[in-house]
């Protein structure tokens, strides 16, 4: 290659390195007596009361400071290419979480249209508690995410960290408001439909119910067999030299 090749090449490579440096963007840190910063809308302001309390508390009295960052996209922060594991470390150097001789800070980032999170810990976590980080991230986060309940999933997230920061029992997920309603209500209808079914035999509702719903899990069955498998991305660390863990629903 000649010396007049290099000469403008050189310039090139750099202004690409430049463009994907500054490309990127971050939102603004929270006040000082917050604890999240919610642009995708998901925390509602119990969920956010709930968030600053557990999080003030731990910083207080551990000096271990949780923040929890909700965005729309990657794509909004031109961060689509990086993924959420490199824009999470991205973030949490940006902003500094911790500090250089006590590095234990957290960080829970959640892209709604991505449908991903992320729990990145500092490096002084040293990767010693990705198991805890991803069982936090799987029954606490990510199964509420799943049945669309986002508030109740990060505070959850958020009590789990917490929990793992003091070196406690991980919490129980919380459990949905319609859960013992419902589990109340069935357990009727399941004695009703024995009762029907002893009175009545094949002649009755309860025959016909059973058949029909027997019916749908066959059909169900056969059609969700016929999709091709899909497959997690991310989970199993962090690229932060903390460690951390992933999620997607």
């Amino acid at each position: 290659m000649t010396k007049k090749a290099l000469i403008y090449i050189i310039p090139l490579l750099l202004l690409v390195h430049c463009a994907q440096v500054f490309g990127v963007s971050f939102p603004d840190k929270p006040e000082p007596s917050h604890f999240y910063v919610d642009q995708a809308g998901l925390v509602d302001q119990v969920a956010g009361a709930n968030i600053d309390e557990v999080a003030g508390l731990l910083l207080r009295q551990e000096r271990v400071p949780i923040y929890v960052v909700t965005i729309p996209s990657l794509m909004t922060y031109g961060a689509r290419s990086k993924g959420i594991e490199r824009y999470a470390t991205m973030l949490f150097n940006h902003w500094g979480i911790g500090w250089k001789e006590r590095n234990y800070g957290i960080l829970l980032l959640v892209s709604k249209g991505d449908r991903k999170a992320r729990i990145e810990l500092g490096k002084s976590w040293a990767g010693r508690y990705d198991d805890q980080a991803q069982e936090i991230m799987d029954d606490l986060i990510i199964s509420a995410f799943k049945r669309g309940d986002f508030a109740t999933g990060i505070t959850d997230g958020v009590r789990g960290l917490d929990a793992m920061a003091r070196g406690l029992a991980l919490p129980k997920a919380t459990v949905p408001v319609w859960f013992w309603p419902a589990v109340l209500l069935g357990g009727l209808f399941l004695i009703m439909l024995i009762i029907n079914f002893f009175k009545s035999g094949r002649s009755g509702w309860a025959w016909l119910l059973i058949a029909a719903i027997g019916a749908i899990v066959l059909i169900l069955f056969k059609i969700l067999s016929l999709l091709p498998s899909s497959s997690s991305d991310g989970f199993g660390g962090g690229t932060g030299g903390g460690g951390g863990a992933t999620g997607s629903w």
